[in-house]
């Protein structure tokens, strides 16, 4: 999910620095791979949010830099992060009891494309090793309280992944809360997307410009 819309408006780290102001003191917090994971480096304040990884990692930080790492240490995507006081490292199968018991405040995912009724399509089939699979998408998907997505506004070729309904195999239905991309923060309203807050030096035009779907200030 890289191209040259990637240069316009927020940079991936600012995208999920963004995401990241709405969480709430207190939350337990599912990060998905990709995008995602880089909310884990964002500077809190005094707020107290638990990130949660699906392989069993309760309470983490920031990835941490080449020569300071854990290697038995990682989060979803396989990065390196530290612990956060407090942490736990639990079973597998005690991490996804977390999730289908209702106990994440809210997860962070990617995705391929998010319609404006709140669907959203994030996996494939893959025909090779290197990923794209189903994972835990709708565990978190059905069972989170919110779902927060982390993706570019559009596609290497410019095609819109903000669109009107998905074309691809449905993750989830009508559960996307908030979607963060370098544009800026969108709400999918039913019929259309609205406009949160745009990214710097993007302007409302050129948001509706690049989204499948109508899109409300």
């Amino acid at each position: 999910m890289s191209g040259a819309a990637a240069t316009k408006g927020w940079s991936r780290q600012q995208m999920a620095d963004r995401l990241v102001a709405e969480f709430q003191d207190g939350w337990i917090v599912n990060l998905g791979v990709g995008i995602p994971t880089l909310c884990s480096n964002t500077d809190l304040g005094n707020r107290d949010v638990i990130f949660h990884s699906e392989n069993g990692v309760v309470g983490y930080g920031p990835v941490l830099p080449e020569g300071q790492e854990d290697l038995h240490l990682v989060n979803a995507g396989g990065q390196n992060v530290s612990l956060s006081p407090g942490a736990a490292i639990v079973h597998h199968a005690d991490s996804f009891a977390i999730i289908r018991s209702g106990r994440i405040d809210a997860t962070v995912m990617g995705a391929y494309e998010t319609a404006a009724n709140g669907d959203f399509a994030n996996w494939k089939v893959a025909v090779n090793a290197k990923g794209g699979g189903i994972g835990g998408a709708m565990d978190l998907a059905s069972c989170a309280r919110r779902v927060f997505l982390l993706l570019e506004h559009t596609t290497r070729r410019g095609a819109p992944r903000l669109v009107m309904r998905c074309a691809l195999p449905v993750t989830a239905r009508r559960v996307v809360t908030l979607i963060a991309t370098n544009y800026g923060l969108f709400e999918p309203k039913g019929e259309a997307f609205r406009a949160v807050e745009l990214a710097p030096g993007i302007a409302l035009d050129e948001a509706r410009a690049a989204t499948g779907a109508p899109l409300e200030a």
